[in-house]
């Protein structure tokens, strides 16, 4: 009961949200949670050059099918954003920004990693948010079952809501609705979630993150498996097909 106070004390503080939406699982996921909580909900991107640019091809027609699938939903669901981050590809030698094989750096953490991607995300989502008077920034970091990244922890996005609060001099809360969730738990919060909003809309939820959502870091459209497109190898592919395998046992 405590926490449902938390949450219902929260969201009257709280009202209207800005999504970090790549159109991924994660992000449509997060999505989904917002609209179930907030009043208005509008979305952000960015194109930083990223090697799975399809993702922003993608997340178009995820926005679509939410839409026609959640009329309760339609109605909150409010402008969506692009911003071009080319300079983000310009500092960045990692395997998602550059034509390389994936792998572990001697820091001990994958050359996936791109440094201050998270926390120019942040900063440019909140600078956002103060225009659109949205008091609720929505990203689907987490730190359980993947790679450790620095800018996806607990502890920077405390950090982060602490500096841009003061900063913009507004009350403004970094929601993280997955951070101490595997990805079979977010297969199952996107299952209630979609529940939630009606008799048979986790199955509906489910089956269009599977069908129009993307993660393969190697923009690989092609290739259709049980747990959506792509190349199956990548660590993004390996970790949503590990997720679901465990979330259908």
């Amino acid at each position: 009961m405590a926490a449902e106070e938390a949450q219902a004390m929260k969201t009257a503080i709280h009202r209207h949200a800005l999504v970090l939406f790549s159109g991924g699982q994660d992000s449509t996921t997060c999505l989904a949670h917002a609209l179930a909580q907030y009043e208005r909900v509008e979305t952000l991107a960015f194109d930083y050059r990223q090697r799975h640019l399809v993702e922003l091809t993608a997340r178009v027609e995820v926005l679509a099918q939410i839409r026609a699938t959640f009329p309760q939903w339609a109605n909150k669901l409010g402008e969506d954003h692009l911003l071009n981050l080319g300079v983000l590809g310009q500092v960045s030698e990692t395997s998602l920004t550059r034509d390389m094989a994936f792998q572990m750096e001697q820091s001990g953490l994958p050359n996936t990693f791109v440094p201050g991607r998270n926390l120019l995300f942040l900063t440019l989502a909140a600078s956002l948010a103060y225009r659109r008077n949205l008091d609720v920034i929505v990203t689907g970091v987490c730190e359980t079952d993947f790679s450790g990244y620095p800018d996806c922890r607990d502890d920077t996005m405390k950090a982060m809501q602490i500096a841009l609060s003061l900063g913009m001099d507004r009350r403004l809360l970094i929601e993280t609705p997955l951070m101490w969730i595997d990805k079979a738990q977010t297969w199952q919060l996107a299952h209630d979630l979609g529940e939630r909003a009606f008799a048979g809309g986790g199955d509906k939820l489910v089956d269009l993150i599977v069908e129009h959502t993307h993660t393969c870091y190697l923009g690989d459209r092609e290739h259709r498996h049980a747990w959506g497109f792509g190349c199956e190898t990548c660590p993004a592919c390996d970790l949503r097909a590990k997720g679901w395998l465990r979330w259908r046992r």
